[in-house]
């Protein structure tokens, strides 16, 4: 059910968060204790917890339970954690997010795991998560980014994904500040020197983006792609601190409390109605006259923090993520007014929640944006720090001290930030309550039998406490408190070590607070150590009888921390061992599945090479027919080129046919590709040479032959009266008339029709493509006709009519 006002976080255990992230579906926190809680839908191990379940509330992550852990970051399918000596940690899917957790694998993992490689010896300082990528900002301002490099969204110059961290080699020698990571788009806080004398250079803070340019959301004031970070011109005065990117927005913070939003204004996630995202716009509004001091940005609104501790949201509404009762997008920022009264730390936005961090007790109506002890405003530079006593803000100047017992401490044996005041007075408690120990302790424990009873308990104690140093880290107290704990350890056995009278055994339970021992940290549940009565003995007489008790033993009674040790030591062990199992047992169903999908990759990979070695014969086959063939070929070209070398140039071509019919051959010659044939009407037409008529049909001098010479293909025509000589007509019946062809020369066939009386006549001269354009055959018979004409015998009447053009050459 969509929440859509400000709700406190139901937990089973009391939480003191300090820093706080939100992902898609799920979320995790850090508390001041360094532990990490992570809670919502389980998706590929997001969560940390090594368990495909949903978890409704925060759970612990045992895996961090022994690292002290200072921030978390949360990215669609995987979740960052940086511990406070700057190593990074990664869990969640990486099966089908290449290179999303930076192991160099592309393994999934369940439980948080360190990344090494080139981080390996680096204080990371700050971590930003997108639904692909990662970028990791180190304390010496280096920016390393891993994932997926779509759209370059890496910025190492190309568009490859990267599987290990890899430092941004363009923004080397610079200081990289804060860096955000969008879903196809990456931006960063750097510090560049500006000015222009030496002793006038200073560091401001410029914005640089990269990725891609789509809606404007690099604000480069176009859409094209950045493969490297690329400075935003537009922005090149302001001095920036902070910046945080959602899906195709970009929002910037500068030092003096503005804010700049660039990209799509879609549902007025610019905070601007009159932007239109394709230059950076400043917000204003109700915003114009604050100061603000921590932005965060979701998939499309944007969550502000001002210095009054107000927040201020716009953009998307739906499933209440804007906190103003209802589901309106807004364009300009709006205060949430549920959180007016509460003192807010910080905020952090999810794709489509919001989470804000307020202090355990409200603040009243009082002004937070000025110290309550010197009444300085604060800024950028002057930070604000809460009293853990009473709870009113100061600077750093006025609470720089801190002290035990707090009011609002999460654990009361910790030093905690207090005001100068509050730690004045706490300290006077603090003396006053460890004075009143001491002198009730030493009135306790006048008899020898009780000093000689605590001497022997220190020493069993400190000897156990050098057992569990092996097994688990201890903190270090202050004199005074440890001495203030040695006194209420030595009133404590006084009085409740009690003597048997009876001499029968019985069992005297005992229950303190885990605090008491350095070993349990700062935890505040409770255990019982069950004494067996036998073990107990009292140098002091027995309140229920006056006589004086019989002296049975002069055994020292060990003291608590000797008798529950060994067991915590088994206990701590067992944890360990069970740890150790499951974490055994998640392995090798880890190595079971992969041995399966291996198995699996193995048939796949046969039958693939089966297919392959098929192909490979089937195209050597085909291989091996078409050299068959090419040789073929080769052989009756070689063939056909040698019949037309062996072809003499006097060499006719003469079939008769009884009717008027006509059929294809080949050419004389292999320069030839098409016959011509004469129509009735006295037309020349072409046609393509039918393939089944073989050369076995070649004659020469009218006669067949056997030895594939040319052919010659004969017709007969009925033809209509021609004019001739002066327009003399001539009818005649119909005839038979004889026609052949001679070669003159290759490419040159010479068509000749035998006339009544033995004489010949010219009918045509065709050219072959091959060897003759146009020009060149009219060229030809220029030059040739009359050589043609005394060689062929043919009788010299005006031969205009016969023409070279285009009809007479062999297609």
């Amino acid at each position: 059910m969509d929440s859509l006002l400000p709700k406190a976080l139901e937990s089973a255990v009391v939480l003191d968060v300090q820093n706080i992230a939100c992902g898609g579906r799920h979320a995790a926190l850090v508390t001041k204790q360094g532990e990490v809680f992570s809670w919502g839908e389980e998706s590929g191990g997001r969560l940390g917890h090594g368990v495909d379940s949903d978890v409704l509330q925060p759970k612990l992550i045992d895996a961090l339970s022994n690292t002290n852990i200072e921030l978390v970051a949360c990215g669609e399918y995987h979740t960052c954690a940086v511990t406070l000596s700057g190593d990074l940690y990664t869990w969640g899917d990486g099966t089908y997010n290449f290179g999303l957790l930076g192991h160099g694998n592309e393994v999934s993992h369940w439980v948080p795991k360190r990344v090494n490689g080139p981080l390996e010896g680096i204080h990371v300082s700050s971590i930003s998560c997108g639904p692909w990528h990662t970028a990791v900002v180190t304390s010496a301002g280096q920016l390393f980014t891993f994932g997926d490099g779509t759209f370059g969204v890496l910025g190492h110059g190309d568009q490859n994904s990267v599987s290990i961290p890899r430092e941004v080699e363009s923004l080397k020698g610079l200081r990289t500040v804060r860096a955000a990571c969008g879903v196809w788009h990456t931006a960063a806080v750097v510090e560049v020197m500006v000015g222009n004398s030496s002793s006038s250079n200073c560091s401001s803070g410029k914005l640089f983006t990269w990725g891609d340019g789509d809606k404007g959301r690099l604000g480069h004031g176009d859409k094209e792609a950045k493969l490297v970070p690329t400075c935003v011109a537009a922005l090149v005065e302001p001095n920036f601190c902070q910046v945080a990117c959602g899906h195709s927005l970009t929002v910037a913070l500068t030092t003096s409390g503005h804010v700049y939003t660039m990209g799509s204004p879609v549902y007025g996630q610019l905070g601007n109605p009159q932007a239109d995202g394709k230059v950076p716009t400043r917000v204003e509004g109700k915003l114009s006259k604050s100061f603000v001091e921590e932005i965060s940005c979701g998939a499309y609104h944007v969550a502000v923090l001002t210095s009054r501790t107000e927040v201020y949201t716009w953009g998307k509404g739906a499933n209440g993520r804007l906190g103003h009762g209802n589901v309106d997008d807004k364009n300009s920022p709006t205060l949430v007014e549920a959180l007016k009264d509460k003192q807010v730390k910080s905020i952090a936005c999810g794709t489509n929640f919001t989470a804000a961090i307020c202090l355990h007790k409200w603040a009243s109506g009082v002004d937070q944006s000025m110290c309550s002890g010197c009444r300085l405003p604060f800024n950028f530079k002057r930070k604000r720090h809460n009293c853990y006593n009473c709870g009113l803000v100061f600077c750093h100047a006025c609470s720089s001290k801190k002290c035990l017992k707090a009011s609002m401490a999460p654990n009361p044996n910790k030093p905690y930030r207090v005001c100068d005041n509050c730690f004045n007075r706490l300290r006077k408690a603090i003396e006053t309550d460890a004075s009143s120990q001491s002198s009730v302790s030493r009135r306790g424990s006048i008899n020898h039998g009780t000093n000689e009873f605590v001497d022997k308990d220190d020493k069993l104690d400190s000897r156990s406490r050098a057992q569990l140093a092996r097994f688990s880290p201890m903190e270090s107290f202050k004199q005074g408190e440890s001495r203030s704990k040695k006194n209420k350890k030595l009133e404590f056995n006084s009085s409740r070590v009690s003597p048997v009278p009876n001499g029968g055994s019985q069992r005297g339970a005992l229950n303190i607070s885990k605090s008491f021992n350095p070993v349990f940290g700062s935890s505040k549940k409770f255990f019982s150590a069950s004494v067996p009565g036998s073990r107990i003995v009292s140098h002091a007489t027995s309140p229920i009888s006056r006589r004086p008790s019989p002296p049975r033993s002069t055994t020292p009674t060990p003291t608590l921390g000797g008798l529950t040790s060994p067991k915590i030591v088994v206990d701590d062990a067992k944890r360990t061992n069970d740890g150790l199992n499951q974490e055994v047992t998640r392995l090798r169903a880890q190595v079971e599945n992969l041995t399966r999908k291996t198995q699996l990759q193995e048939v796949e990979l046969e039958r693939t090479t089966k297919q392959l070695k098929e192909a490979i014969a089937i195209a050597e086959e085909e291989t091996a027919k078409c050299k068959a063939a090419k040789e073929v070929i080769k052989s009756l070209t070689a063939q056909l080129k040698d019949m037309a070398e062996r072809l003499p140039v006097g060499a006719t071509r003469n079939i008769k046919s009884p009717s008027f019919t006509s059929f294809g051959s080949s050419p004389p010659s292999n320069d030839a590709s098409s016959v011509s044939l004469e129509r009735p009407n006295g037309q020349i037409v072409y046609q393509e040479p039918d393939s089944n008529v073989s050369s076995g049909q070649l004659l020469s001098n009218g006669s067949n032959t056997t030895n594939n010479r040319s052919t010659s293909h004969t017709k007969q025509c009925h033809s209509e009266p021609a004019t001739k000589s002066g327009g003399r007509s001539k009818e005649s019946e119909p005839r038979n008339e004889s026609e052949w062809v001679e070669q003159d020369e290759p490419g040159v066939y010479i068509t000749l029709t035998s006339l009544p009386g033995g004489a010949k006549d010219l009918k045509r001269v065709r050219f072959s493509r091959k060897r003759f354009s146009e020009k060149q055959a009219e060229q030809w018979w220029a030059e040739n006709r009359a050589r043609v004409y005394e060689q062929y015998n043919v009788r010299t009447i005006d031969k205009s009519s016969v023409g070279v053009g285009s009809e007479d050459l062999a297609h």
